[in-house]
């Protein structure tokens, strides 16, 4: 999420009343999560495991809950609650709205897309020429619509990002400020769902085709002309090269990356980096060919144990 005006690191640490470590000067750009940070963002953590991560991140402001060694160019803020004040954060600069009516504020349709009825759109979204949105369709704030893309029947474009952290009183939701992106000639099925980024846009790329039943979680990455068939899930922050094909059924762990033009076969469960250009089976799935060989041995093994008696 890109600021409106930059502010200062000072300016920043005094929205949420914490102590800062470097320039007060020091210009804060945007509001990210860790996956999608750029120079001039600010990301938090709060977690001993990932300091480096964030530390060495592109991320030049950091929300911290230790002191620690500010690295050159840097700026520091110490906060007894990152998650939280990090909330506290993007909802000062991108607040929730609430929509009544069925088109919202700032949003641009070209008058060449087909709105058929009971559809909604929310705030800011962008939709582009030849757009075509079956009844039932959500769109909801901050989305992008390139020309000629095609959603089905009661599918959600751009809810909330599934994102929490468990605390003693339950789970509290990260607060969603991004959006979704689906590029020109994409068609989505029916009853789909794909989650928008947390501060930034999950992203479908130009004339992929995805099936009916399909959930795409949140900052997660589709690449060119790639097919998903029905009951397809992934999870969030997953990058998807371009001409992967997901068939029935197959499930993506997150934060892993599918090569370009990986086959993955229905039912699989991708737990782990695929490399591209091979078909896949299995869960946890591996090479077609070596799970078909494992398959073949594992009919044979009654045998094999009669002979040994």
């Amino acid at each position: 999420m890109k600021l409106n005006t930059p502010h200062t690191l000072k300016e920043i640490a005094d929205l949420i009343k914490c102590e800062f470590v470097g320039d007060p000067n020091h210009v804060v750009t945007g509001i990210n999560e860790i996956h999608v940070v750029v120079p001039g963002d600010l990301v938090f953590v709060d977690h001993p495991k990932y300091y480096q991560k964030a530390l060495n991140s592109a991320a030049t402001t950091i929300l911290i809950d230790q002191k620690v060694e500010c690295p050159d160019g840097k700026g520091l803020i110490i906060s007894k609650a990152p998650f939280d004040d990090f909330n506290r954060l993007t909802r000062h600069f991108s607040p929730f709205k609430p929509q009544a009516q069925a088109i919202g504020e700032e949003t641009v349709i070209d008058e060449s897309a087909m709105i058929y009825p009971n559809v909604f759109i929310g705030h800011r979204v962008k939709i582009g020429k030849n757009v075509t949105l079956h009844a039932g369709v959500c769109i909801m704030d901050d989305c992008i619509l390139d020309d000629n893309v095609i959603v089905g029947p009661n599918t959600v474009i751009g809810h909330y990002a599934f994102y929490y952290k468990k605390k003693p009183t339950g789970f509290d939701r990260m607060h969603t400020c991004g959006g979704v992106h689906l590029h020109k000639n994409v068609e989505i099925g029916a009853l789909c769902t794909i989650d928008a980024g947390v501060t930034g846009m999950t992203t479908i790329g130009e004339g992929t085709k995805i099936d009916n039943h399909v959930q795409i979680g949140h900052d997660t990455v589709v690449g060119k002309h790639c097919l998903m068939a029905a009951h397809v899930g992934v999870a969030g922050c997953v990058r998807i090269m371009d001409r992967v094909t997901l068939w029935g059924q197959v499930g993506c762990a997150s934060d892993i990356t599918i090569g370009e033009g990986a086959i993955v076969l229905a039912q699989s469960g991708v737990g782990k980096d695929l490399e591209g250009g091979k078909s896949y089976f299995g869960s946890p799935c591996v090479e077609a060919k070596e799970k078909f060989r494992e398959m073949v041995a594992l009919k044979k093994l009654p045998q094999i144990l009669d002979q040994l008696k």
